[in-house]
């Protein structure tokens, strides 16, 4: 399968302007993010779609750089303008700001599309402060591993457990953290964002919700692997503390 890996990059961020070309152990994060995904067997090239031309000058001398419009909703929204002009079968959608990310996650999402039009991963939660925080991300599955529901809430509900502290209600259930990365069929990401905007998308400002509502199913392969972002400056200096006493492969 002739797949792509598309890294959508923008300038603007409330909490932190200017997040790609930010050094990170004397290398821009999308750098860092570009030679990651480049590590991934799955990919037959990896493209960064961004609407600003700072960070493309930067971004060109590492992969392939795609303009696109400024006005994009979504992170789909952006990298299926780009799919919508190369020739390929499928994308994956890689967050620009995990300068840790796993090359193998990017490989078992991608080919879990040989039987799914969209496929994404997930990872028990281990961390109690996660459990209920809004900005974790939490989904459930069917017994054939189709995501059922996403929400910033915690879900499912244990009813049995509910008096118990966050951490025995882990240890009593797998309660699974969405990982921010979505591998595409090309006839798929190209339906999808035909669409508009669905009402649980609004109501939880999750892109993902869109394809639920719309009928598309969403294969969800589970990793042992926790994503590691960097969304505000403070970020920068915990993600260089892990370059330094990690060994990444």
């Amino acid at each position: 399968m002739n797949i792509l890996g598309i890294i959508p990059a923008r300038f603007a961020s409330t909490r932190f302007p200017g997040k790609p070309l930010h050094l990170i152990a004397g290398q821009s994060l999308i750098q860092r993010v570009i030679q990651r995904c480049q590590l991934a067997k799955s990919l037959r090239e990896v493209i960064v779609a961004t609407d600003d031309e700072r960070i493309a000058e930067v971004a060109r001398k590492f992969c392939r750089v795609e303009m696109t419009r400024a006005d994009h909703p979504s992170g789909s929204d952006r990298i299926a303008e780009v799919a919508s002009r190369c020739a390929c079968d499928a994308v994956v959608n890689i967050q620009g700001d995990e300068p840790l990310i796993d090359p193998t996650v990017i490989d078992v999402v991608a080919t879990a599309l040989v039987g799914a039009e969209m496929s994404t991963a997930a990872t028990p939660i281990r961390n109690v402060e996660e459990y209920d925080n809004p900005n974790v991300v939490k989904v459930v599955t069917s017994v054939a591993g189709h995501a059922l529901y996403f929400s910033r809430r915690t879900i499912p509900f244990l009813r049995d457990h509910a008096a118990q502290s966050a951490a025995a209600q882990l240890a009593a259930f797998p309660i699974l953290k969405h990982l921010g990365i979505y591998g595409y069929r090309r006839a798929a990401l190209l339906r999808l964002v035909k669409f508009p905007q669905s009402p649980l998308e609004q109501a939880e400002r999750l892109e993902q919700l869109r394809a639920l509502e719309h009928g598309i199913p969403i294969a969800v392969v589970r990793v042992d692997y926790d994503s590691i972002g960097v969304d505000v400056p403070a970020d920068v200096e915990r993600v260089e503390r892990l370059l330094a006493n990690a060994s990444l492969p």
